[in-house]
């Protein structure tokens, strides 16, 4: 991402004088109160004044009470309800003129020039008009005697930032919007119930999801749960797909399987542009295979329930960008977007976006399909190559001889199953032999390997923990035995899935190339662990579901306290040394303070803490919560704090302490890592047949140079193999954690939103990116 290099401004100044109001229109999404939220605090923080806008723009229309100043304190326990609190309502009046000029005339009475909206494409669209059509509306108000001349040059001009809220995920050039994840996490719930009845009587279930226009929701609810079978509006089935489907369902029956899925966008359509339904494809299931077959509308489940912990955290950085993105703009600054691409914020001209959103659907009109995938952007473009890989069997006819090996290492962690499942399924598809080997590195080492076939790994991507067995031990006392055993098996190639032990295990097993010719095969670690501590990787498989798993209890704390009033709660977190986990959690549950391993904090941070709750209970919000990494510091442990603030607190607040535990490794696997595990499992094997190719001398394989062993990690915006040798640089092996790590700059964030009076760094701040490139879109 271009970064601009700004003089450095006093952030809590930034703002003095000026006014921002912000909105939440056309359908709700979750996590667009943790959106709004985050505008009013950071708004405030700068200086500004900040209005509520209530009803969306029928609120800007109708004025009146419907435009309300925002306190710090009207937006507490915002965080974890769903929809918008301040209301969202298609608007007619808004389209007409005279509508958009009541608008104006309400926003410049008030001294509004900045204009936050939060909604899908429709609402921004109408946002940029009513931008571009400014300087007329208040030429014709001031004609009219509605707004004098003075108001009119206070106001000349109206900045506009939009944040796209939306669960269908079809705004083009973001790689999420708000909402599509907590969409997915009720579709996967009902997913994952439906499977457990299915089984019991062998029945054939078609699930319905949301997304008229875009496939992205059944997509990627077909990829996490291994559906046989996705209708999307944007590649519809080829001709004669009614055969294929029932072929394809008869061949998964033949193999054992007990159940079949079928997922369906409300959208889909056949090649001539007809709408295919759930009822039409029951009917051709019962009556050409006489399957017992369901079918379930999920319908408007999926705009409810509370957020995940990603759209808050997506919610709440959104909202500290907006905000800066509304400060620093000038009149020629183009109306934006801020969005997320992989973990970097970005601001993208508004217009831009909406256009090449327009030109998927005309791309679909035209039935130039293909075309339309490309649009969508990369991630839906790979979303839909892996899933049409891995959906039904399509081995080579030739067998490659090549003999791949999978495993797990160290502590379990959800997603690990998926990743699994993937690689195995991508190497049968390559034509290898694939082998399980149980129990890491000591199932290596005693021989615990076996092969592992397509049906084996049915039903994987939801199951929690590790199939496989993880162990610990590490390679070093038994490399004797290992090596033998890889001769003994004949490994050619070998997938370690697993936590900061892979990667050093990994290491290990580099290192003692020199003395052991067996261990000259090409290797990769997949990061799969809560701790999200593995070098070479912003992201391991894990961490999503842990964050969840703690942010749902803090959720369920902070409701306790809300209604014995005037407690504080201190939560202990998993993470080893790392604390991306309580840094994360503290974002998503709106904690006071988070005390990590990498931020060193002493007895006078402790003290500003416990003064900052003690002012916080002066307040209408009389409850607090403290997070704590299990290492943060050795000498103030979570008994210590606790200590500290019941004695500091006594007679203003009580305390309470929870050590979370091992639930925090438990349960099934999120839509995110069961999707994010899939992609990695593949790409893994991918990357070790090419690798193979080049390592294959004179009949045998012969792999030691430093990038034949690679740690497969999500950065910035891309999933890259980096040799393990090259990350030892950036290694604490002390505390097994990465030297660098990219989480640490938002804890600023979370301290902000807390309403502590740092300064935020506004130096470096996102530049506004293009989303249109030869009319292809880089942005997902």
């Amino acid at each position: 991402m271009s970064k601009n290099v700004h003089p450095t401004t006093d952030p809590t100044k930034m703002g003095l004088g000026r006014s921002i109001a912000v909105l939440t229109s056309g359908g709700d999404a979750q996590g667009m109160n943790a959106a709004v939220r985050a505008t009013v605090r950071v708004g405030l923080y700068t200086g500004a004044k900040v209005y509520f806008v209530h009803e969306g723009y029928q609120g800007l229309v109708d004025g009146g009470e419907n435009i309300r100043p925002a306190t710090w304190e009207s937006v507490s326990m915002m965080l974890q309800l769903g929809g918008t609190v301040i209301g969202s309502a298609r608007c007619k009046d808004f389209r007409t003129r005279e509508g958009r000029m009541m608008a104006a005339r309400n926003l410049v009475k008030l001294g509004i020039t900045n204009l936050c909206v939060i909604g899908g494409d429709g609402s921004l669209t109408g946002a940029n008009q009513f931008r571009t059509e400014w300087s007329t509306l208040l030429v014709d108000l001031v004609k009219d005697g509605k707004i004098t001349e003075e108001e009119a040059k206070k106001s000349s001009h109206l900045n506009i930032v939009g944040m796209v809220g939306s669960i269908d995920n079809d705004f083009c050039g973001t790689d999420m919007t708000i909402g599509t994840d907590s969409a997915l996490h009720r579709i996967i719930e009902v997913v994952d119930a439906i499977t457990t009845t299915a089984q019991s009587h062998q029945r054939t279930f078609i699930l319905e999801v949301m997304g008229r226009h875009c496939g992205y929701l059944a997509l990627v609810t077909a990829l996490s749960c291994g559906a046989d079978w996705v209708f999307i509006p944007e590649m519809p089935p080829d001709e004669g797909w009614e055969n294929h489907l029932c072929r394809r369902l008869t061949n998964q029956r033949a193999r054992g399987s007990r159940l079949n899925v079928i997922i369906v966008a409300e959208g889909a359509m056949s090649r001539e542009g007809k709408p295919i339904t759930s009822d039409q494809i029951k009917k051709l299931v019962t009556d050409t295979l006489g399957f017992d077959t369901r079918t379930t509308i999920l319908g408007h489940v999926q705009r409810g329930g509370t957020p995940s912990a990603f759209d808050r955290i997506l919610g709440s950085r959104m909202g500290v960008e907006a905000v800066m993105a509304l400060l620093e703009a000038t009149p020629e600054t183009p109306a934006c977007v801020v969005s997320l691409s992989g973990n970097q914020a970005v601001r993208l001209p508004l217009m831009e976006c909406v256009q090449v959103t327009k030109d998927v659907t005309a791309a679909m009109a035209e039935g130039r399909f293909e075309d339309a995938i490309k649009l969508r952007g990369k991630s839906f473009e790979n979303n839909w190559n892996t899933y049409k890989l891995l959906a039904h069997i399509n081995p080579p006819d030739v067998k490659s001889n090549i003999n791949v090996a999978i495993m797990n290492i160290g502590a379990p962690c959800a997603g690990m199953n998926a990743a699994v499942r993937a690689a195995v399924r991508m190497g049968i598809i390559q034509g290898h032999t694939m082998l399980a080997v149980h129990d890491g590195f000591d199932g290596l080492a005693q021989g615990q390997i076996e092969p592992i076939t397509w049906t084996t790994v049915s039903g994987w991507t939801g199951k929690g923990g590790s199939v496989l067995g993880t162990k610990r031990t590490l390679p070093a006392k038994i490399l004797e035995e290992i090596s033998k055993n890889i001769t003994r098996f004949n490994i050619h190639a070998l997938v370690i899935i697993g936590g900061f032990e892979a990667y050093v295990g990994g290491l290990e097993l580099v290192q003692a190339r020199e003395k052991y010719e067996e261990m000259c095969i090409p290797m990769v670690v997949i990061p799969a662990t809560v701790s999200n501590n593995v070098p070479g990787s912003d992201f391991s498989i894990g961490a999503d579901t842990a964050l969840n798993t703690i942010t749902s209890t803090c959720d369920r704390i902070k409701q306790s306290a809300a209604g014995t009033k005037r407690r504080v709660f201190i939560v202990e977190t998993m993470g080893g040394y790392c604390g991306y986990l309580a840094t994360m959690a503290g974002l998503a549950a709106g904690a006071d303070a988070a005390y990590i391993f990498e931020e060193k904090f002493n007895i006078k941070d402790l003290e500003v803490n416990v003064g900052h709750l003690v002012e916080k209970m002066k307040t209408t919000v009389k409850r607090g919560l403290i997070l704590r990494n299990e290492n943060s510091n050795a000498n103030y442990t979570t008994d210590f704090i606790f200590n500290l603030y019941s004695e500091e607190g006594k007679g203003i607040f009580d305390c309470r302490k929870n050590v979370l535990g091992h639930m925090q490794q438990g349960g099934t696997p999120t839509p995110f890592d069961r999707n994010f595990g899939t992609k990695m499992g593949a790409k893994s094997v991918l990357w070790l047949t090419e690798k193979l190719k080049e390592c294959y001398r004179h009949g045998r394989i012969f792999a030691n140079t430093p990038d034949s062993a690679c740690v497969l990690g999500m950065r910035k915006r891309a999933l890259t193999f980096q040799p393990l040798a090259e990350l030892k640089e950036d290694t604490d092996f002390e505390h097994r954690i990465p030297k660098s790590q990219w989480w640490l700059k938002i804890r600023p964030i979370m301290k902000i939103l807390a309403k502590y009076n740092i300064k935020l760094d506004t130096s470096e701040c996102a530049d506004i990116e293009h989303v249109i490139k030869k009319r292809n879109p880089l942005g997902k």
